[in-house]
């Protein structure tokens, strides 16, 4: 009586090999081109967390009827403040909207302004910039592209 056997054969386990490394071909630029992806995502939070902090310290200066240049108080901190939006400064806009040194590289060399920079891109990177008095301040994003950002 013959026995039967059970199992692959071996051209059957080369064939599952082929097909799951042409899927790895296919998928691998896609998952190595997450870092970049990730970078952009985390600096246009960033930008949104600046443009909202700004909003909200100038929407608390006019609701508390403060002075030119006066400090305020934000979630139990105190904002440095230029006119009645927050300075170009780390205990300014990094202060009111929490984008500060450490996630980012800031560049505070430029006279009024506050540039961030992703770790290690520095061309991934928007800036807040004072106007003259008592007029917004100007956000340019203009670098945030995947291009810059990967």
């Amino acid at each position: 009586m013959k026995q039967q056997q059970s199992g692959f054969t071996l051209i059957e386990l080369i064939m599952v090999i082929v097909v799951l490394g042409i899927l790895a071909a296919f998928a691998l630029p896609r998952f190595a081109n997450l870092g970049g992806d990730a970078r952009l995502a985390s600096m246009q939070g960033a930008l949104a967390s600046v443009k909202s902090a700004a909003a909200i310290a100038h929407s608390a200066a006019l609701a508390r009827n403060n002075a030119a240049n006066a400090d305020v108080t934000l979630e139990g901190g105190d904002v440095d403040m230029v006119g009645l939006y927050p300075a170009p400064t780390a205990a300014g806009i990094g202060a009111a909207s929490g984008v500060v040194s450490g996630d980012y590289t800031i560049d505070t060399t430029t006279a009024d302004t506050y540039i961030v920079q992703a770790v290690g891109k520095a061309s991934c990177t928007f800036s807040y910039k004072m106007a003259a008095a008592d007029t917004v301040p100007t956000i340019t994003s203009t670098a945030l592209t995947s291009a810059n950002c990967n």
